[in-house]
C-alpha cells in the first residue's frame, strides 16, 4: 500500500479552502491541492496523481455528484478515495453520496484540528 500524501480538495468558498489547506497541509502534513470548482479539479486531476480527493457537494456549474462521475472516467477511485465535504447530512444523503463512489461524508463546519486524521482514517479503511 502507497502512502497517503497528496490530497486533491474541491472547493468553491475561498475561506473554506484556505481553513483546510492549512488544516491539512500543516497539522496533516500533506500536500494539498486546491481547486475552486469540478472543471479546474478535473483539469489538474492527472499531473497532480492525487492520493486522496476532497470533494464539496455544493458548487456552481458542476456539483460534487457531477465532478465525481467525471473524475470516476478518469482514475480508478477504488484505489484513490474520495470524500464528501457538505453541511447536508440526513442518513438518506450519506447513502446516496456513498452510492456514487464516495467513501465517506466530512461534515461542514469541520474541526481544523481534526480534519488530517478524518482524512487518514477514510483512506486507511479505504485500503483495508
Amino acid at each position: 500500500m502507497s502512502e497517503l500524501q497528496r490530497i486533491l480538495h474541491v472547493e468553491d468558498d475561498p475561506s473554506i479552502q484556505a481553513v483546510a489547506k492549512l488544516a491539512l497541509e500543516a497539522v496533516g502534513g500533506f500536500q494539498v491541492l486546491s481547486c475552486s470548482s469540478g472543471r479546474d479539479a478535473l483539469d489538474q486531476l492527472l499531473g497532480f496523481a492525487p492520493d486522496f480527493i476532497l470533494l464539496d457537494v455544493m458548487m456552481p456549474d458542476m456539483d460534487g455528484p457531477q465532478t465525481l462521475a467525471q473524475i470516476a472516467r478518469l482514475i480508478d477511485i477504488s484505489q484513490v478515495p474520495v470524500a464528501f465535504m457538505t453541511a447536508k447530512v440526513q442518513p438518506a444523503e450519506i447513502a446516496h453520496y456513498r452510492s456514487l463512489g464516495a467513501r465517506d461524508v466530512i461534515i461542514k463546519p469541520f474541526d481544523p484540528m481534526q480534519l488530517a486524521a478524518q482524512v487518514r482514517k477514510i483512506w486507511s479503511l479505504a485500503h483495508e
